[in-house]
């Protein structure tokens, strides 16, 4: 019997996100830039010609009942795998029912992304001819988690999460069908109730739809009707964590936000995706790290004291404990976002990888050896070398002098910027610049 028959008609005692899910197109909410008028999957319905694609979005947006709702207009034979179950073995199956099908064959495969590299080109064969026409849905980037001659054969849609409107009118579609949903017990709800389910659904219909159900369990019978008031959210709603996949995009989504925000030296910015991160379960020692790296590549030498500030809070951490240890890596990161920025660290260093990769034969100049043995000091070890100590100003003034092997080109990596602290460097430079000249001109 085909998983998704459009006939079959879910019992009372079903999830009421399971019996409102949509039988026809013109039920589907949400995804206007996909489904509405005109627009890609609308018309591909419409035609009853489905192509290999891939849906990408967040939970509970409609995947599933987009691919049914394809299959249906299609008239074609449905076949349902989830990645979690599946194996070689399960598509092979699906393989040969479709050989035996004169029917085009649908195969919807539930979170793509968990299938494995020899499970995903079992399948490439059977798209690549035809006999099966690929609905693939996922979590995850298809990039990262398809590989490439799959991912050629299909189209990627994404999906996005539903607004808190879009999930009001589904949850107003629940309360008013006495068919499928809770139409029968004409329960009144408040607008603040609605909304406020819309809001802690986070986007996602399953989860509204579930929500609202176990509030349907809390109304009171008022002048012989049911009444659902917004006092009772605290109890259906609770606690709303903000858990996400940590091997997933959201994890290091939120990272790089972090990490933009910072550069972008907004620190508000910066700490809502912290605390999202960390309430959502991500490493707190995974956002110091972060900072680390920030203090040399985004804040630089314009503020030298941003490198220790965050090691000394990546300490506090340690020594503090979770909770108190949160506070002083917050601290770090309201001062590397509120810190001038400089990348100057990070162009110097980039540039001098390059130069060695192109000149791979630097070698150190002889002056500049030791000379730890009697050998070394008779081939000239240390000869000519300057203890900057003993100059004036501590700097041995002069190109000669200048620590650069003589055979290879002269090359300028770091070129200080004129903010923060990089201005009093540049100054510093400059005056060591004329000190060279004088001590080259000088008989």
């Amino acid at each position: 019997m085909d998983l998704f028959d459009s006939q079959r008609t879910p019992g009372d005692d079903a999830p009421l996100a399971y019996r409102m899910r949509p039988q026809t197109l013109d039920d589907y909410i949400g995804q206007e830039a996909l489904m509405g008028p005109g627009k890609p999957l609308r018309r591909m319905a419409e035609a009853g010609q489905i192509r290999s694609m891939l849906l990408w979005g967040p939970p509970g947006v409609g995947k599933t009942t987009l691919a049914e709702l394809l299959a249906q207009a299609s008239r074609a034979h449905l076949e349902h795998l989830s990645a979690v179950m599946a194996g070689v073995k399960e598509i092979r199956a699906v393989v040969e029912r479709a050989q035996q099908h004169t029917s085009p064959v649908i195969l919807f495969l539930d979170e793509i992304h968990r299938l494995n590299k020899s499970q995903q080109d079992a399948l490439l064969p059977h798209v690549e001819s035809g006999l099966l026409t690929l609905i693939g849905a996922t979590t995850e980037n298809p990039s990262f988690e398809v590989n490439s001659a799959l991912l050629s054969r299909a189209r990627v849609y994404v999906l996005k999460a539903l607004s808190e409107d879009e999930l009001i009118t589904v949850m107003r579609q629940a309360l008013n069908d006495a068919q499928k949903g809770l139409g029968k017990r004409n329960i009144q709800v408040e607008d603040e109730v609605l909304t406020a389910l819309a809001h802690a659904s986070a986007g996602d219909a399953r989860r509204a739809l579930g929500l609202l159900e176990t509030a349907c369990d809390f109304t009171k019978t008022e002048n012989g009707r049911e009444v659902l008031h917004a006092g009772i959210l605290s109890d259906v709603i609770g606690h709303q964590a903000s858990a996400f996949d940590k091997q997933g995009d959201a994890y290091y989504d939120l990272l790089s936000a972090i990490h933009k925000s910072i550069r972008s030296s907004r620190p508000d910015a910066a700490l809502l995706y912290m605390a999202r991160f960390m309430q959502g379960g991500g490493d707190p020692l995974d956002v110091v790290r972060r900072l680390t790296a920030i203090a040399s590549e985004d804040v630089g030498n314009a503020d030298p004291r941003a490198l220790p500030l965050v090691i000394a809070a990546w300490d506090a951490y340690l020594r503090l404990g979770d909770y108190e240890g949160q506070r002083a890596i917050a601290h770090a990161a309201i001062h590397l976002a509120v810190a001038p920025k400089s990348n100057r660290i990070e162009r110097a260093w980039s540039a001098a990888k390059q130069y060695v990769r192109e000149q791979p034969q630097v070698e150190v100049p002889t002056y500049l050896r030791n000379a730890p043995t009697k050998l070394m000091e008779q081939l000239g070890h240390g000869e000519g070398y300057r203890y900057a100590h003993k100059e004036p100003d501590g700097y041995p003034a002069g190109s000669a002098h200048d620590c650069w092997p003589q055979e290879l080109p002269k090359a300028r990596f770091f070129e200080p910027s004129q903010i923060g602290q990089e201005k009093r460097f540049a100054e510093i430079m400059a005056w060591r610049e004329n000190r060279d000249q004088q001590a080259d001109q000088a008989p």
